[in-house]
């Protein structure tokens, strides 16, 4: 599967599970739920997955952690937060950057509609 390809099924699975349990749950709980619904479709996930930093000759071993790595090729991040700030997209493009991936999605399930809790980056 493209990238492009991955992004929409993980946006369509996002979506169903807003639907189905709304605003108001933790990050770890629709986190749980789409984890669930990716690999049910077939996909590989890996939640929580470290990425190691390095800093000149320093390898810092678990420096970051992302939510969901999809397919070994799409960041997702995932909050319940009440508006998404500079330092949530700045997030995502270091994840981009150390990662060396390429495209990422930022969600925020603490919105009426998951529609405009979407946000896509492209390194």
């Amino acid at each position: 599967m493209t990238e492009n390809e991955i992004s929409n099924l993980v946006i369509g699975k996002a979506i169903e599970i807003h639907k189905a349990l709304g605003p108001g749950l933790l990050e770890s709980a629709y986190k749980e739920c789409l984890f669930y619904e990716l690999t049910a479709a077939g996909l590989k996930v890996e939640k929580e997955k470290p990425v190691p930093i390095i800093y000149k000759e320093i390898k810092l071993d678990h420096g970051y952690r992302i939510d969901l790595l999809v397919e070994n090729k799409v960041v997702v991040e995932l909050k319940t937060v009440e508006t998404f700030t500079d330092v949530h997209f700045a997030q995502v493009l270091t994840y981009l950057k150390i990662g060396n991936f390429h495209l990422g999605l930022l969600l925020n399930f603490n919105v009426l509609r998951l529609k405009d809790g979407i946000k896509r980056f492209i390194r």
